[in-house]
């Protein structure tokens, strides 16, 4: 298979959606020789925040030295940036070569595999093919079942901010998610956390006595905010001042986690140096995360899809734009608490245009356009990125700002909007 054909193969309609368990991705490793058993993994889960902190530790174990290994969804602009080494993507041609090596054991498989599990399988013989020394590994969804947890026991198990989402799936507590997504924790093994709610905290704390686990809890008072600005912040810390590219207040707390991960690793025999820890973070980036991609007006992406994320959100917003006209543009899925969302991010008045995302679970447009004026906000469907984007940025002016945000799948398409019409 060549590149294009390897895309269509791995979104085939042969493929099933969402199905929790083991069982298959277990069987097709074993066909292609379980390459997950010479790798050293992080394994991330948690609700929000994975992303960040995912990027966060890579950039920082490749700035020690280590072939760092990352695997991520979903991705914004093109699927190789689901699976990188080094920060950099995976090639077209080894994409290609690897699922066309994988392919014919899948296939037979009495039950066929679903698109993630391929997806996780190509990963994992991707960075074995490499010989990575570290892979910092993100969970699809939830934990226990996730395809990912296929793993044995990680050198670090880390756990973000963990609240409602996938609820169908995960459960309808944040207690019930919190059990789901500690599955991740295995016998004996390190695990971080990042400080959040004793609903929460209460719940690991239990699994990690079931596993003799060893507990974590993440610092955030151990950063102290010298500066910030839509560029970036700077922190003072144990490690000196560390510099993030990434604006958003929500920042600290993702930082602390992964601050806190490297701080394990040091301690189970890793050799990682305070400048590694400066070097690393100075140069991370992370997509699509309060990112501004133009001026006049400013415009930022962010991937807040869910309550928590808004209130974070929202919060930055206070702090940065206090006094400036926003116009957002927002898209969501249909399985999220967009209606929560909304209320968290509008006021009545505010003016939103709307786009429907190309993914199949996409929300249409016009149905959240209709949601938000029951709310008293001042919604308008567009039926493509490019008029959103035009809409929003005349209607801003040149000193206000333009947020788009919701989904994580609709970013890409009005990124590449924006640079077809701005350049």
């Amino acid at each position: 298979m060549d590149y294009k054909e390897t895309l269509e193969y791995i979104s085939s309609v042969n493929w099933k959606g969402s199905v929790p368990g083991l069982e298959r991705i277990s069987i097709l490793l074993k066909r292609i020789e379980d390459p997950q058993k010479d790798l050293r993994f992080i394994h991330i889960g948690g609700t929000n925040g994975k992303g960040s902190t995912s990027a966060f530790i890579s950039y920082i174990l490749k700035a020690a030295g280590f072939k760092t290994g990352l695997f991520i969804s979903p991705y914004i602009e093109v699927f190789n940036e689901r699976m990188q080494i080094n920060n950099q993507n995976i090639s077209d041609e080894e994409l290609a070569e690897i699922a066309t090596y994988i392919r014919p054991y899948a296939e037979t498989m009495e039950d066929l595999p679903t698109e993630f599990e391929l997806n996780t399988a190509i990963a994992f013989e991707y960075f074995k093919r490499n010989r990575c020394d570290i892979v910092v590994l993100e969970v699809g969804m939830g934990g226990e079942f996730d395809a990912t947890n296929v793993i044995d026991a990680p050198m670090a198990a880390v756990l973000t901010s963990i609240g409602l989402d996938h609820t169908a799936f995960l459960g309808d507590t944040v207690e019930k998610i919190a059990a789901t997504k500690s599955g991740i924790i295995k016998e004996g093994c390190q695990v971080i956390l990042y400080q959040q709610d004793s609903a929460v905290t209460d719940v690991i704390k239990e699994r990690c006595r079931i596993m003799n686990a060893c507990l974590h809890i993440s610092e955030p008072e151990k950063l102290t905010l010298l500066s910030s600005d839509i560029n970036g912040q700077l922190f003072d810390s144990p490690h000196g001042e560390l510099y993030i590219n990434l604006p958003a207040a929500y920042q600290k707390n993702n930082l602390a986690t992964a601050l806190k991960t490297i701080e394990v690793l040091n301690g189970s025999g890793l050799s990682i140096s305070d400048e590694d820890i400066r070097h690393g973070l100075k140069n991370a980036v992370w997509p699509g995360r309060f990112e501004r991609i133009g001026t006049g007006p400013d415009f930022f992406l962010d991937g807040a899809h869910n309550p928590p994320a808004a209130k974070r959100l929202k919060e930055s917003l206070n702090i940065y734009f206090t006094g400036r006209k926003i116009v957002y543009i927002m898209g969501v899925l249909a399985d999220k608490s967009f209606d929560e969302v909304a209320q968290i991010m509008f006021g009545k008045g505010d003016i939103v245009y709307t786009v429907t995302s190309k993914s199949p679970r996409a929300l249409p447009g016009e149905e959240l356009a209709k949601v938000l004026q029951k709310q008293g906000v001042k919604a308008t469907f567009c039926s493509t990125s490019e008029e959103a984007i035009m809409h929003a940025a005349d209607e801003a002016g040149v000193n206000g700002v333009v947020l788009a945000f919701g989904t994580l799948s609709h970013l890409g398409e009005l990124r590449k909007a924006y640079e077809k019409i701005y350049g």
